[in-house]
C-alpha cells in the first residue's frame, strides 16, 4: 500500500510505512473524508496524533495548515518512521514527537490546547474504549471545542458503550475503517483555553 500526503503544502509526497504489521495506516479515501469533515477548521489548530504509527494523519493536518502537531507512539520503529516522514515533508519545525505510553500522557494535563485528538490504536484489543474512558475521567482534557476522532474496524464498535462527558457527534464508515467523532458534552470542570 502506498502512503502519501493528499493535500496542502506537502501534497503528493510519499510517506514511509512502519516496518512490520504493528500499525494500520488509514486509507486515502478515509483520510480524505476525515479532512473534508474537519474542513478549514484545521488551519492554525493544534493536533494530537496519539497512536501515531507512520504519522500520516498528523502530517496531513500540518500539510493542510495546522499550526502544530504532537505525534506520540510507544513503538521505536514508529518513532523512527515519523521522524523520517516529517523530515521528508519539510514539516518537522511544526511538530513534536514523543515516545510515551498514551495512558501516561492522558493522565496528565494537556501541554497545549489540542483542537483535534486522533486515536487509532492497535485493533481488536479494546484500547480505543480504554483511551476514551481515560479522556472522560480526566477533567483537564475536557474542552467544549475539542474533538476526539477515533479510527477503528467497524467490528470493534460498541454502540451501547457510553461515557459521562464524551458523546458521539458523528460516525462514518469507509470499507474496513470506521471514524467516530466525539465531543465533550459539558466540560464543567475544565479550564477553557
Amino acid at each position: 500500500m502506498s502512503l502519501r500526503v493528499i493535500a496542502g503544502a506537502a501534497r503528493g509526497m510519499k510517506l514511509k510505512p512502519v516496518p512490520g504489521s504493528s500499525t494500520r495506516p488509514i486509507m486515502d479515501r478515509a483520510k480524505e473524508a476525515l479532512f473534508s469533515i474537519i474542513g478549514g477548521d484545521i488551519r492554525e489548530a493544534n493536533f494530537l496524533d496519539l497512536f501515531a504509527g507512520t504519522g500520516s494523519v498528523g502530517i496531513e493536518a500540518l500539510s493542510r495548515g495546522a499550526a502544530y502537531a504532537h505525534f506520540n507512539d510507544l513503538e521505536r520503529a514508529a518513532i523512527k518512521t515519523i521522524h523520517h516522514n516529517l523530515a521528508r515533508t519539510g514539516l518537522k519545525s511544526k511538530a513534536q514527537v514523543t515516545r510515551r505510553d498514551a495512558f501516561d500522557l492522558i493522565s496528565r494535563r494537556p501541554e497545549r490546547n489540542y483542537l483535534y485528538i486522533y486515536v487509532a490504536p492497535p485493533q481488536y484489543k479494546g484500547i480505543w474504549l480504554k483511551t476514551l474512558a481515560a479522556f472522560d475521567a480526566n477533567s483537564e482534557w475536557h474542552c467544549l471545542d475539542r474533538q476526539i476522532i477515533v479510527q477503528i474496524d467497524p467490528n470493534e464498535y460498541d454502540a451501547n458503550r457510553s461515557f459521562q462527558q464524551l458523546a458521539v457527534s458523528d460516525q462514518r464508515k469507509y470499507g474496513r475503517t470506521m471514524l467516530l467523532f466525539y465531543r465533550f458534552a459539558h466540560a464543567t470542570g475544565a479550564k477553557q483555553w
